[in-house]
């Protein structure tokens, strides 16, 4: 009953993708995401991504309401990036190895540039919101019941044969998801305080999975995040004491096995996991120095660690997006990587700043800051994980470009004579109103 419900769901939204294929783009999110043909018995091996994705480029091809996806910097900066690993992969250390993750991250990035194109109104964007959310919020909310219900003694994984499989990438997603559960949290009015409550109920036990992942990487992450949070709250006592009362709370929560775990953050000289992610950092550092073009994927063997690494017996995956990028695509691909959140980062502040001087698009500045806060977290808690092609920090660049996008265009429209990209002061609004 499970599966056919699942299938049913995923049929009728590639059918209607045809017809308005930004409603692929929700599927595919959703999937990709959630993976949800993983939590049935017999889906397994159908290929519902391509069902979908078959769905959205039919629907693209006739559809009139489309735009170039080069709308932002950081988009074009994809393509860069998209350009390079192409250029890189002819020069793999291990092409056979390397062509299925090459394949994959394609396709992800190219739904992303096709995303751009077809994502444009307020609609459209809070449902992606949405989508995001409800995605990994799923498994956030599910790991974190059984985090309480087993007294945080077990860890939380994520869906089979998926980014977020491990239980420190499914920690980090959760991380990134937070955010954007606030952000729609903060949309609500004021008199739908249940739904609010069940929001913030959400974060908590979210939260609660993340921490029951037993992932070091993802308590430094919440920790980033939560000193931004702070920093940038108007009320900086009441909002550090509420976050104090719930970081207490958690811990306390945790058995001596997860205190025991996250003490060795700081011992990382004597732990051999610590010392093993070292190791494989100058693997890709001394790889990257001695290949313009990286190794290519799937660079994680003896041989390679013979080569280059200090201790030429310790291998282990990157366990870093900086030093997963370097060591697969050398310095230039590590630059464009770096670059892209360097500009997803300048969207969301531009955001923040410029959206508040459109009063309808109060929400897009809240987004924005969302937006940065989760890029936050991905960027701390992405440097102890190797998840530098997962498609949710991607979705955040398609959330900001958009939405800048959507700003722009109305302030625009307030002010027609006013150059383009540039939001009038309030002032200039009510002269062109009036």
């Amino acid at each position: 009953m499970r599966d056919a419900l699942i299938l049913l769901v995923i049929l009728g939204l590639a059918l209607s993708a045809i017809r308005r294929p930004w409603i692929g783009i929700m599927g595919w999110t959703w999937i990709s995401l959630m993976n949800p043909h993983r939590l049935s018995w017999r889906l397994e091996d159908v290929p519902v991504a391509a069902l979908m994705a078959g769905g959205t480029l039919l629907g693209l091809a006739f559809t009139r309401d489309k735009r170039l996806p080069f709308i932002a910097p950081s988009a074009v900066v994809l393509l860069l990036f998209m350009l390079w690993m192409c250029a890189t992969y002819p020069f793999s250390i291990y092409p056979d190895r390397s062509w299925e993750m090459f394949t994959r991250v394609m396709k992800i990035d190219f739904m992303i540039l096709v995303a751009l194109m077809l994502v444009s109104s307020k609609e459209q964007i809070k449902w992606l919101v949405w989508v995001l959310v409800l995605s990994l919020g799923f498994f956030g909310i599910k790991g974190g019941l059984f985090t309480v219900a087993t007294g945080g003694s077990f860890r939380v994984w994520g869906p089979s044969e998926s980014f977020i499989e491990g239980n420190n990438e499914l920690a980090l997603a959760l991380i990134v998801t937070i955010p954007l559960m606030r952000y729609l949290q903060m949309q609500l009015p004021a008199d739908r305080k249940w739904a609010r409550r069940i929001l913030v109920v959400a974060m908590v036990l979210t939260a609660a999975a993340a921490v029951g992942s037993h992932s070091r990487g993802a308590l430094l992450a919440i920790a980033a995040m939560g000193i931004f949070l702070w920093i940038r709250s108007p009320n900086k006592v009441a909002g550090g004491v509420a976050m104090a009362a719930v970081a207490v709370v958690l811990v306390l929560f945790m058995p001596e096995e997860w205190m025991s775990r996250m003490n060795t953050i700081g011992e990382y000289k004597q732990d051999a996991s610590a010392l093993g992610r070292i190791n494989a950092w100058w693997m890709a550092w001394h790889l990257a120095c001695d290949r313009f073009f990286g190794g290519g994927y799937q660079i994680y063997s003896l041989l390679v660690f013979q080569q280059y690494a200090p201790n030429p017996t310790d291998v282990h995956a990157a366990h870093s997006i900086y030093f997963q990028v370097l060591g697969e695509h050398g310095f230039v691909g590590l630059a464009l990587f770096v670059l892209i959140w360097a500009l997803v980062w300048r969207d969301g502040g531009w955001l923040r700043k410029h959206a508040a001087a459109v009063p309808e698009a109060l929400w897009a500045a809240d987004l924005g800051s969302m937006c940065q806060v989760a890029l936050i977290g991905y960027l701390v808690g992405g440097a102890f994980l190797s998840l530098a092609y997962f498609d949710l920090p991607y979705n955040l660049l398609v959330l900001t470009a958009v939405t800048r996008r959507w700003v722009v265009e109305h302030g625009r429209a307030r002010q027609p004579s006013g150059p383009i990209g540039v939001i009038p002061t309030p002032e200039r609004r009510t002269e062109a109103i009036s």
